[in-house]
């Protein structure tokens, strides 16, 4: 093989690890925050569990763990600019495996609710830096398609925990449901540490310029140019790509009105998100249908929301993630508006699968356009914002479901109230400034394999 052809196949190969161990990690992520959704309607009707829990106290139960995502995720967003996208990674994983087995053996709502909190500060640290690492990994001109395929995991784990509740909810009930999200502490973590790398790009802008190019040869993904002219045993970070790092970077000139809007589109976007995920099979349970057929509705919700995420990626790569993401609302207002009409169930279930689209789809190609908005250095705080300010937006999703459930809406309305969310979701989309294509591109450098016994040649750019 040539050298041309080793380096090739060595980014390759790092580049399915990175991505496929990304994926793997937020398939737990969807699935330890969208099982509750699955046994809601068993605290709602057996008190004898973790006891008596009504419409209002599960919507607070359900948002509990989204104030943990947030509090994790802006937490991540400095802690991973610092120490690094994988080491924040690494805990995550065994963070939250370890709450959700806790979680499966408490007995009291209040306890409960401690439990999704603290669980979901490892879910909030590994959304917020899986973007940012991954991004850096990925092609260019594919980043928006990887982000989409990583992210797509937290649909793909909404689904899961949709249809591992079909089947085995009532063999192992809603504590087993629980012990399968704690899966991960022993086998996902120990495989991540032998193979996830460190991001190229984060190490170069820590001024790590040595540990770089190792890694760089190694994994066969390219220096950032700015890196590449420093000595190799340089220890003084220079500014790659420019400005200040982290948080003060992200609020600083010519990032903070966009920083703001993409927070609060990210926010609503998961009122949406979580407002379904969290009172879909209960609200299908109150129209007429059983147990099953209202789990059924969250499995094709999600399903939508991958496969449109999916497509999605592909035109965004051509065409920009912002006129996608502002599609994506669009087509979810509509959908979500067309189920209060009555409907044979096929287009009801394809409905739902097109609100998915527009939901949880919008949100992970929202995810993507976040993730290469932002310059190296505060690329991490940037995910961590839109996963952590948005947060707020998924706390409110299923205290929202939880009040208008409580205070007695016809379903009819509480979709209208939803379609309306998506609508603004479109508008705050529209108001994301475009970034030029000098900002959003940067030159790289492709490393020269080492010959036995030194480090690499020198570079030679792209």
């Amino acid at each position: 093989m040539t050298p041309d052809g080793e380096l090739e196949a060595r980014r390759l190969r790092t580049v399915l690890w990175v991505v496929g161990l990304a994926t793997l990690g937020l398939i737990f992520d969807g699935y330890d925050l969208v099982v509750y959704g699955t046994v809601i309607s068993i605290f709602l009707r057996k008190s004898n569990e973790i006891g008596a829990v009504t419409p209002q106290i599960a919507g607070a139960l359900g948002s509990y763990a989204l104030v943990g995502v947030l509090v994790g995720a802006l937490l991540a967003g400095t802690v991973g600019d610092i120490l690094g996208r994988r080491k924040v990674m690494l805990a995550a994983y065994a963070w939250f495996s370890v709450g959700m087995a806790f979680t499966a053996m408490t007995s009291s709502a209040s306890l409960f609710g401690l439990l999704r909190f603290i669980t979901g500060l490892g879910v909030g640290a590994l959304v917020a830096t899986t973007g940012a690492l991954v991004s850096e990994y990925a092609p260019r001109g594919k980043k928006n398609l990887v982000n989409a395929i990583t992210y797509s995991g937290v649909p793909i784990g909404s689904l899961l925990a949709a249809l591992l509740a079909i089947i085995l909810l009532d063999v192992i009930g809603w504590r087993g449901m629980f012990w399968i999200g704690a899966l991960p502490l022993v086998t996902l973590f120990p495989l991540a540490i032998v193979r996830m790398p460190e991001s190229v790009a984060w190490l170069a802008s820590r001024g790590r310029f040595e540990e770089a190019r190792a890694i760089s040869i190694k994994t066969g993904v390219p220096m950032p140019e700015a890196a590449s002219k420093a000595p190799a045993t340089a220890r003084t970070a220079i500014p790659v790509g420019g400005g200040r790092a982290g948080f003060a970077g992200l609020f600083g000139p010519g990032y903070l009105f966009p920083t703001i809007v993409l927070g609060l589109m990210s926010a609503t976007g998961l009122v949406l998100v979580y407002s379904l995920n969290t009172w879909l099979p209960e609200l299908m349970l109150r129209a007429g249908f059983n147990a099953k057929g209202s789990l059924s509705f969250l499995l094709v919700l999600n399903g939508g929301a991958i496969l449109g995420a999916l497509a999605g990626s592909r035109i965004a790569d051509r065409l920009g993630p912002k006129p996608v993401v502002a599609g994506a609302f669009l087509i979810g207002a509509v959908a979500i508006a067309l189920l209060t009409l009555p409907a044979p169930l096929g287009i009801l279930l394809f409905t739902v699968a097109i609100a998915g689209l527009g939901t949880s789809g919008t949100q992970t190609l929202i995810y993507g356009f976040v993730a290469n908005y932002y310059r190296t250095n505060v690329r991490g705080a940037g995910v961590a914002w839109c996963a952590g300010f948005g947060r707020l937006g998924g706390v409110g999703g299923p205290l929202l479901g939880g009040l208008l459930v409580g205070a007695g809406f016809a379903l009819d309305s509480i979709f209208y109230v939803l379609a309306g969310l998506a609508l603004l979701g479109l508008v705050l989309t529209l108001l994301v400034p475009i970034r030029s294509s000098r900002e959003l591109h940067s030159t790289v450098i492709e490393p020269t394999p080492a010959l036995p016994g030194r480090l690499a040649a020198p570079a030679k750019t792209s």
